[in-house]
């Protein structure tokens, strides 16, 4: 059962994972061309003197793309199960529903965290050639408040896709945008390293948010 899901959930995202990875990998290639462009020009010490006087990190352009990701996917994911009637059936198959409901949402992030650790990945080699750990630590880490926005909007996009009534929705909608807000209060350079615990809290407590709107598609709620 747990391949048949996995294959379902690969079937949704079969198109749009693929198109994701280099849309993601394109802007990082090119954020890195940026960089390579100053060096070029100016030399990597203007690199270390921009980053440690002007608080730069040079990957700025890529704030808002994982968050981004993370709607769309959930979108693909789980749109077709309401709008196609999909979610009465796959509720009535043999395995237990919240599991079901966890393990599509955990297929998601999975898929969204490779893309995340592949890109950061890339992001540390190059930066590591150029910059002093100390100075590569710092893009990583501003970086990483970004990576949490895009799983925790997955599940909040994920909740409010699922949920039955359009007037919960829109709700839904308007605290999804709130959570969203709080990522991206500042932009400062590791701005966000003493709530990195708190992110990852509100990351673990958003992951059970699409079984409340399971459980009241389940009651018979509805429009």
């Amino acid at each position: 059962m747990i391949k048949a899901i996995f294959y379902k959930e690969w079937i949704k995202m079969r198109c749009f994972y693929p198109l994701s990875a280099l849309f993601l990998f394109g802007a990082t290639a090119y954020a890195l061309l940026r960089v390579q462009r100053v060096i070029t020009f100016k030399g990597a010490a203007h690199v270390w003197e921009v980053m440690l006087e002007k608080e730069v990190v040079f990957i700025d352009i890529l704030q808002y793309l994982p968050a981004l990701l993370g709607v769309l996917l959930a979108v693909v994911q789980f749109v077709p199960e309401m709008a196609q009637k999909r979610l009465k059936l796959t509720l009535h198959l043999p395995f237990p529903q919240w599991k079901m409901i966890l393990l599509m949402s955990g297929i998601g992030l999975g898929a969204l965290a490779l893309l995340f650790i592949v890109q950061t990945a890339v992001l540390w080699g190059y930066f590591h050639a150029l910059l002093v750990p100390e100075l590569v630590a710092r893009i990583l880490l501003t970086a990483l408040p970004w990576y949490l926005a895009g799983l925790t909007l997955y599940l909040l996009t994920a909740w409010i896709c699922l949920e039955p009534t359009w007037k919960r929705r829109l709700a839904n909608l308007l605290i999804a945008v709130g959570v969203c807000r709080i990522f991206f209060l500042s932009d400062t350079p590791q701005a966000y390293d003493g709530m990195l615990p708190w992110l990852a809290l509100l990351l673990v407590c958003s992951l059970f948010f699409p079984l409340l709107s399971v459980y009241r598609f389940k009651q018979g709620c509805q429009d």
